[in-house]
């Protein structure tokens, strides 16, 4: 392992730490000051704060899956871990420790939830168009996944993701 890499993935568990501490942070907040309580309205008929525990994943899908769940976000942070060692040392490859990084803080901020609570805390509300009411760590997962949506579709080409591939050489046959 080469110095640049060494040096992202510092770089990687430092802004991991960060992220995480600031969705810990903020659901810490939530439950101090809105549990039991009213929503509290930051802009009217737009935006809220509003407390609420969510025994499923995204949208409320698969309640009570609390094994599932987990289960899926240690496998995805296997893949994402797994991808990551792989990444080439180029300086072009540096924002996708930023994103897994971003990604990695959001899955295990939730699962941290699910495992101490059996339920996520949410308590970010858009109330103007009545999305589904999400937290820090949804938002460094959706932001983070669109983010490298839009580098795969726009800026990298497809063979600078030629280090994900399994190669396997072929037997040659002797005649």
């Amino acid at each position: 392992m080469g110095k640049t890499k060494k040096k992202m993935l510092i770089i990687f568990v430092l802004f991991f730490l960060v992220l995480l501490g600031l969705d810990q942070a903020t659901k810490y907040l939530c439950v101090l000051y809105l549990k039991g309580q009213e929503a509290i309205t930051l802009i009217p008929g737009v935006l809220e704060f509003r407390y609420l525990e969510n025994r499923g994943a995204a949208f409320g899908m698969l309640q009570g899956q609390k094994w599932l769940l987990l289960l899926i976000g240690i496998i995805f942070l296997a893949l994402a871990l797994f991808c990551l060692l792989r990444v080439p040392e180029q300086k072009k490859y540096n924002p996708i420790y930023y994103l897994f990084a971003a990604t990695a803080a959001g899955a295990v901020g939730n699962m941290i939830d699910r495992v101490r609570l059996d339920y996520v805390i949410d308590f970010i509300y858009f109330s103007l168009i009545d999305f589904p009411i999400f937290n820090v760590a949804d938002i460094y997962i959706t932001l983070s996944v669109i983010t490298l949506a839009i580098l795969a579709l726009f800026v990298y080409k497809e063979e600078d993701f030629a280090f994900l591939e399994f190669r396997r050489e072929k037997n040659r046959e002797i005649k």
